[in-house]
């Protein structure tokens, strides 16, 4: 019975040996040699010093090392902290600080902005940056050289904190989420029966360690004995590479985004490509617009799609699979949510409401997490507990997202109920890019808006009213923004009001500003 993380690679390892577990583009590893090698690393943090439920970073891009590091973590009893490489430096610390991180696992590529990191933070002992060793980082080859003779597993029971994942939080200050073993081991169980998933199947991961879609590749896959394709960034960046990658490895499952879908429906070149190994194409993070949907279905026939929803705190939770392209443009449903998991739709009083009325989705499933890192406030308010006369607590996640049954008992997404949203697959909190803009001596106000170009595509568009008689330089507070967010939280548009539309209180009214940028009044 498997009830923690590792005993995934363990029980593909002793299954299937010599099957690739991992691949990117001409690299590979078994399940016998990452299970080796994850010892490998176990082995030397414990030696280092690594304590059961210490926080280690792992500081990658898209690469084969990254399955090293989360098998090597978990086995060392250790959490991993995935840390988006594209981040800010001080942003990296803010993470690194906040968690306590001694450890950081990154890779050559990666160094310049690793020693930059060093400076603020000197005692950080740091796996992967060149042979070249001294007291502070060793080198991947010196660890997959040591002996592990003194090495011994520490027990890991299921209740064990596994991850902590950090995404935007609405002060300016990135929340971390907390799962267990027990949380992820149900994921990838989930995952795996929503697929029929087998040692035969080949997963397409186009996500990076930092994005919670990754975890079905890292874990989903190990569990059955699959092969995990990890696609490198710059592939993921360029549609027809993308698409001639995954045909030529024989994709089987694909989860992403579905910003990637489209850019392989219009770049990729797919007519001329050979994907008659793919089985299932799962999308979410954020709307598929369906007329892009419809076309890739139907060039796609023998494809079953599968719309699938979740916040990042259970990871995912309903599942919609698609038997035939969408007949109109009307949203497509979240569909119902799978195994382990029940709902209810609240009103503002927490009240259940009457069949098809919208209200707040809450969400009781076994993929829950533990909390927010840190943060015992923010847990207890994103939670709703029913208590029972036993005396224990049924205990519910907000999502925040307003939803409602249609006629065919399938949720329908009807949008957020405060002013976080998903774009590309990224969660950004509308509120996290106006702290920081404010923070420029040289706004007055500010408001982040996202709005809908010609032919479907969403942006972000950061509305400004200067300081009086400032000179506000564009470039100068796009700059000004990298410097404190992470990439795909940058507004692609600034645009310069000298008032904002106001509502009958006198707050900025956005919907207003939304319309008129929309119908270029502005």
């Amino acid at each position: 019975m498997i009830y923690n993380l590792s005993q995934i690679l363990e029980q593909s390892a002793e299954r299937f040996p010599d099957k690739e577990a991992f691949k990117c583009l001409d690299k590979a590893l078994s399940y016998a040699v990452l299970d080796e090698k994850a010892d490998q690393l176990a082995a030397f943090l414990i030696k280092s010093g690594l304590k059961k439920g210490d926080r280690v970073a792992i500081y990658m891009n898209r690469c084969l090392d990254t399955a090293i590091a989360v098998y090597g973590i978990l086995r060392a009893g250790g959490v991993f902290v995935a840390i988006n490489p594209l981040l800010p430096a001080n942003r990296s610390l803010l993470i690194i600080n906040d968690c306590g991180i001694e450890f950081i696992l990154t890779t050559v590529s990666q160094q310049t902005k690793v020693k930059e990191i060093l400076k603020e933070s000197p005692l950080l002992k740091v796996v992967g940056l060149s042979d070249e060793e001294n007291e502070n980082w060793v080198s991947w080859n010196t660890i997959f050289t040591k002996s592990m003779e003194s090495f011994k597993r520490p027990t890991i029971v299921e209740e064990d904190l596994a991850s902590i994942l950090y995404t935007s939080g609405s002060t300016g200050v990135p929340k971390g989420i907390m799962h267990s073993h027990k949380s992820l081991v149900c994921l990838a169980k989930l995952e795996a029966d929503l697929h029929h998933s087998t040692h035969l199947d080949i997963i397409g991961n186009f996500a990076p360690l930092h994005f919670d879609q990754s975890l079905f590749g890292y874990f989903s896959g190990p569990l059955v004995g699959a092969t995990t394709v990890i696609f490198p960034d710059a592939y993921v960046k360029l549609p027809a590479s993308l698409s001639m990658l995954a045909a030529k490895e024989k994709i089987t499952l694909w989860f992403s985004v579905p910003l990637i879908l489209m850019q392989v429906l219009m770049h990729g070149d797919i007519d001329n490509k050979d994907f008659s190994a793919l089985r299932y194409v799962r999308f979410g993070g954020e709307v598929f617009p369906v007329n892009q949907l419809r076309t890739l279905m139907k060039k796609w026939p023998h494809v079953k799609f599968i719309n699938s929803y979740g916040p990042s705190e259970v990871a995912r939770c309903t599942y919609n699979i698609l038997v035939e392209p969408p007949q109109t443009d009307d949203p497509i449903p979240l569909g119902t949510v799978w195994g382990n998991t029940e709902y209810k739709i609240l009103d503002e009083k927490d009240q259940e409401v009457k069949k098809g009325d919208p209200g707040e989705l809450v969400v009781r499933t076994g993929t829950r997490m533990i909390g927010y890192w840190n943060n015992k406030a923010l847990t207890e308010k994103s939670f709703f507990r029913i208590s029972q006369v036993s005396g224990y607590d049924h205990i519910y996640y907000r999502t925040g997202d307003l939803v409602r049954e249609n006629r065919k008992e399938e949720l329908m997404f009807l949008g957020r109920i405060d002013r976080q949203i998903k774009l590309r697959g990224y969660r950004i909190e509308l509120d996290e890019i106006e702290a920081v803009l404010q923070q420029n001596e040289k706004v007055n106000e500010v408001a982040v808006i996202v709005t809908t170009k010609e032919g479907g595509d969403r942006e972000l568009e950061a509305v400004i009213r200067p300081v009086d008689k400032a000179t506000i330089d564009i470039r100068e507070l796009i700059l000004f923004c990298s410097a404190h967010l992470p990439t795909y939280s940058i507004p692609q548009k600034i645009t310069l009001l000298d008032d904002f539309p106001r509502t009958g209180s006198g707050k900025i009214d956005r919907n207003a500003i939304v319309r008129q940028i929309e119908n270029n009044a502005l």
